[in-house]
């Protein structure tokens, strides 16, 4: 294979990866020059010459002309009289030689060898190329088919047809997918291993439900309408704050639209994920009140330095709040970025005749386990009865073995 053919060939594959002309010159004279130091040692006296689009090579030896009797013969920039003279008669000690170097004289294993190596930087070239573009799309959509299907995880090709991973951890629980179905989802990160590179989606990040609003609401695309905050239960519900710059957009009313005809969509995409929309304000009580929308807030106590806070509720409202196992309350949690403890609001005229307090308890309940109780706003039996040990394990700094135990003497009470 001569050079014209070899550059030629690597100069075809290049071009069909995308690979730009500078850089497809710097890798040809990396590769040639890497040829030169196996043969000759060094290449620090050899210049390479590459027109990648005519397939023109020249390599380049100079060196300079000593005495025959020369300590310096052997030394690499160096040549003695007689041997430069077998290339042109008339050289002189002193002079300089630059001696053309031919692709043949490095044999064929060789320059096959050379081959090989072409092709396999252009590989990595690929490879760093799709790992920079990736790495820079991170929080984007995409959207591809799925190709395979291989444990748990899906390989997605996008348009470009490249593999992107949609691992189970990051589906939402009812997505179900079949090889060649669309499938959306956000580039979650980008990772590379052993010079492979691995790119990670996810349906279940916040990120993917606010790139789906911005699609599907365009005063969010056009930036009248600014999401604040996202918090979510994959598959099962969420809540989105959303602001508006201009005063005459409702910005709760313009994303959901007229019968919910802006959200369905989202909605159906997430597996009919239940989405609160709720309008943000810096007021840390009004923002409480509309994050644990629907229930209906009667009053609440904000602890700013323990990030704690006391919501009371009418007791028809304490399960709205409260929502179905807890989704609701843990996500206003989220949301307003405090921990929400929720209080039946009873008047005093409303106080259950039968029940105890908890201080009547003080024989068979260490002090300390009331006190912590009492922390939390709970002074009768039966306060502390409607809560479930997880519940009351979360709330306070109490053991489980504790709470069932405490749980268990308040139970007997009123066996």
């Amino acid at each position: 294979m001569n050079s014209a053919e070899l550059i030629a060939s690597f100069a075809d594959f290049a071009k069909e990866k995308s690979v730009d002309r500078p850089t497809m010159i710097k890798v040809l004279e990396e590769v040639f020059r890497t040829m030169i130091r196996k043969k000759y040692g060094t290449d620090a006296n050899f210049d390479v010459i590459i027109n990648p689009e005519s397939g023109d090579l020249e390599m380049w030896r100079t060196r300079e002309i000593v005495d025959d009797n020369s300590e310096d013969i052997w030394d690499y920039d160096k040549i003695p009289l007689e041997e430069a003279r077998k290339i042109q008669p008339d050289f002189e000690i002193g002079e300089e030689v630059a001696e053309l170097v031919k692709l043949e004289d490095f044999g064929r294993r060789i320059v096959q060898t050379a081959r090989q190596t072409l092709i396999q930087k252009v590989k990595d070239l690929e490879k760093e190329s799709l790992y920079d573009k990736y790495k820079d799309l991170v929080g984007e959509m995409v959207s591809g088919d799925v190709y395979q299907i291989v444990g748990k995880e899906l390989i997605i090709s996008d348009a470009e047809k490249n593999e992107l991973i949609l691992p189970k951890a990051e589906m939402i629980s009812k997505d179900r997918y079949k090889k060649g179905e669309p499938v959306r989802a956000v580039i979650h990160r980008v990772e590379m291993n052993n010079g492979t590179p691995k790119i990670i989606l996810s349906r279940t990040s916040p990120v993917f439900l606010e790139r789906l609003f911005e699609q599907e609401i365009p005063e969010i695309y056009d930036g009248q309408i600014m999401i604040r905050r996202i918090v979510r239960e994959p598959g099962e519900r969420a809540k989105v704050a959303v602001e508006s710059y201009d005063d005459r957009i409702d910005p709760v009313g313009a994303c959901v639209g007229m019968k919910g005809s802006r959200i369905h969509g989202i909605v159906r995409e997430l597996q009919n994920e239940n989405i609160d929309v709720i309008n943000y304000t810096e007021n840390l009580e009004l923002l409480v009140a509309r994050a644990l929308s629907p229930a209906k807030v009667s009053s609440m106590n904000i602890d700013k330095e323990r990030k704690r806070i006391a919501v009371y509720l009418q007791p028809d409202q304490v399960s709205l709040a409260i929502g179905k196992g807890g989704q609701n309350i843990k996500l206003a949690g989220k949301l307003v970025g405090y921990e929400l403890d929720v209080y039946r609001d009873i008047k005093q005229e409303e106080v259950d005749d039968e029940d105890v307090d908890l201080t009547e308890f003080s024989d068979e309940i260490e002090d300390w386990i009331l006190e912590e109780l009492h922390r939390i706003g709970l002074d009768t039996a039966k306060q502390v009865l409607k809560l479930s040990s997880e519940e009351l394990v979360r709330r306070t700094e109490l053991e489980e073995e504790t709470v069932n135990e405490v749980l268990s003497i308040l139970r007997s009470e009123f066996e």
